[in-house]
C-alpha cells in the first residue's frame, strides 16, 4: 500500500465521520422539535391516552338536555341513549345500520345511532322519539301513526316516525330521490307512494305495516 492508498482511506474515514455526525444532529433535532408535538397531542384526555380504552368525559345534548357521561371512546350513541340516559325509546334491532330501527336525529338530520360513536355528537343537538312531542302535543308524524295504523308490534315505529320527521324536511327542502321523475323541478316534490317508499327504504319493519305507513307519511306531510 504506497502513500496514495493511506490519503484514499483517510478521506474516506472523514467522509464517514461527517455523514455519522450530521445523522446523529439531524436525528436529535427531529426529536427535540417533535417532542412539543406529541405532548400536546397526548393533552386531551390524558388518562385514555394512558391506558387506551379508558373512559373519557362526553357530554351529549339529548332533547334540549345536556348529560355528562364517563364513556368508553367505543360506545356507540345508540348504547349511550339507552344505557347510560335511559332513553329506551331508540330501539337496538340489527346493531349493523340495515334496519333503521335506532334511527334518530342529529342536527334535524337521520342517523343510525348504532352506527355512531357517541363521542363524536359533542355539541350536536340530538333528538330521540321522547322528545318529538310538545309537552302534551303529539307531533304530526306520531299523530298520523296512530291514526293511520303505522305500526303492528312497534318496535321499528320509534325509528319508522324519526326517519319520517326529517325525510318530510327533506322533500320541503326539495332533496331529490331515485325515484323522481323530474330532477330539473324539485320545488315542490310531489310524495307519491313510491318516492315515499324509496325515502323510507332505509327503515324495515318486520311486521309488515308498509301500507299503514306509507299513509301515516302522506298525511303527516299536510300538516308537518
Amino acid at each position: 500500500m504506497n502513500d496514495d492508498d493511506d490519503e484514499t482511506l483517510t478521506a474516506e474515514g472523514a467522509a464517514r465521520r461527517r455523514f455519522l455526525y450530521g445523522t446523529g444532529a439531524l436525528t436529535t433535532g427531529l426529536a427535540t422539535s417533535l417532542a412539543p408535538v406529541a405532548a400536546i397531542a397526548a393533552t386531551p384526555h390524558e388518562a385514555a391516552a394512558r391506558t387506551p380504552g379508558a373512559p373519557v368525559p362526553v357530554r351529549l345534548n339529548v332533547n334540549g338536555l345536556d348529560y355528562d357521561l364517563m364513556l368508553e371512546p367505543r360506545v356507540t350513541l345508540l348504547d349511550a341513549l339507552r344505557e347510560y340516559i335511559g332513553l329506551a325509546g331508540t330501539k337496538k334491532g340489527c346493531d349493523r345500520g340495515q334496519c333503521g330501527a335506532c334511527t334518530v336525529l342529529v342536527n334535524d338530520r337521520r342517523i343510525n345511532a348504532c352506527l355512531a360513536l357517541a363521542i363524536a355528537h359533542t355539541g350536536d343537538r340530538i333528538r330521540t322519539i321522547e322528545g318529538l312531542a310538545e309537552g302534551a302535543s303529539l307531533h304530526p308524524v306520531q299523530a298520523a301513526f296512530i291514526e293511520h295504523d303505522g305500526f303492528q308490534c312497534g318496535y321499528c315505529t320509534p325509528g319508522q316516525i324519526c326517519s319520517a320527521v326529517a325525510m318530510l324536511a327533506e322533500v320541503r327542502a326539495g332533496t331529490v330521490s331515485a325515484v323522481t321523475a323530474d330532477v330539473r323541478r324539485t320545488l315542490p316534490v310531489d310524495l307519491t307512494d313510491a318516492e315515499i317508499r324509496e325515502r323510507m327504504s332505509g327503515n324495515l319493519c318486520r311486521c309488515g305495516a308498509y301500507v299503514g305507513i306509507v299513509a301515516a307519511v302522506r298525511d303527516a306531510s299536510t300538516r308537518a
